[in-house]
């Protein structure tokens, strides 16, 4: 993996702003669906599918790809947003989401989309479906397959028990080719998750079932990309990385704010959202010329 230098750092706020754009004008042509997890998860997404991720958005069902795994469905429209923007469909089509007839459903439906690798709806079953994947290649190519699997995952469906069955099982079986990842922005659909089930602390936690735990910002490029250059080094088990995100990222009005977890902007909220998006992209813009 490359270091990354300025100028891909500049190019990757910029990618990450746009997809942000996209996201808000998704909901609010759809008029229902979550705003803050996308608006928060857009960097990562970004450098993913930028920069980390081995794959060919001309050739989806490439046998060599890496694989992307979205536990936490409901935050799709990052997901979405950033295979268009990858070049998987056109960039127009993010304007059907959640209506009769799209392949853009609230929550992925592989079979309507064959570019993503799993149907995801109820919280708390991506990693088990990552962990069967990670095992299914190693009977099939043994432990030197080049593959890896990564997970995406929420911080409040760590509430789920059967996470933790499919962490412990991961660890036991030293699955180093499959890299965790969650999206610590501390809220769920009914408040802070510290309130509703104390999660900390994260990191001793998945520790004790094996796994190699990082920690970093989700907002910072250098920081994930050293992130996930240090997760693919680790051979002997299972790594995660808990990142910290700020809910509704790029929208001062949203960020923080659990109420925005589950919530699309109306036109107003829109207008002033993209508004507050574009002039920050102009920022960084004029900082980088």
């Amino acid at each position: 993996m490359e270091t990354l230098t300025d100028n891909k750092i500049i190019e990757l706020e910029l990618k990450a702003n746009q997809i942000r754009e996209s996201i808000i004008e998704m909901l609010l042509e759809a008029k229902s669906g979550h705003t803050a997890g996308p608006l928060g998860m857009a960097d990562i997404f970004t450098l993913l599918y930028t920069h980390i991720l081995r794959h060919d958005s001309r050739n989806p069902e490439w046998s060599e790809r890496d694989r992307l795994i979205l536990s936490n469905g409901h935050i799709c429209p990052v997901l979405y947003a950033t295979m268009a923007h990858a070049g998987y469909f056109p960039v127009e089509e993010l304007k059907t989401l959640r209506k009769f007839g799209s392949r853009l459903q609230g929550h992925p439906h592989k079979e309507w989309l064959p570019s993503l690798e799993n149907s995801s709806g109820p919280l708390g079953s991506g990693l088990s479906q990552a962990v069967g994947m990670s095992l299914a290649d190693r009977i099939d190519n043994g432990r030197s397959s080049s593959k890896y699997f990564y997970c995406l995952m929420g911080d409040g469906e760590l509430n789920e028990g059967q996470n933790w069955e499919a962490i412990m099982l991961a660890g036991k079986e030293k699955l180093h080719n499959l890299i965790a990842v969650v999206d610590r922005n501390n809220i769920q659909i009914d408040g802070y998750t510290e309130d509703v089930m104390p999660l900390d602390s994260l990191r001793a936690k998945w520790e004790s079932f094996n796994w190699h735990v990082i920690e970093c910002s989700g907002h910072d490029f250098q920081a994930l990309n050293e992130a996930f250059r240090e997760a693919k080094g680790v051979f002997e088990r299972p790594s995660v990385i808990i990142a910290h995100t700020v809910p509704g990222k790029g929208v001062k009005e949203f960020e923080r704010m659990y109420e925005w977890h589950g919530k699309a902007p109306n036109k107003d909220e829109a207008e002033m959202a993209l508004k507050e998006l574009r002039t920050l992209g102009g920022k960084i813009r004029a900082e980088h010329e």
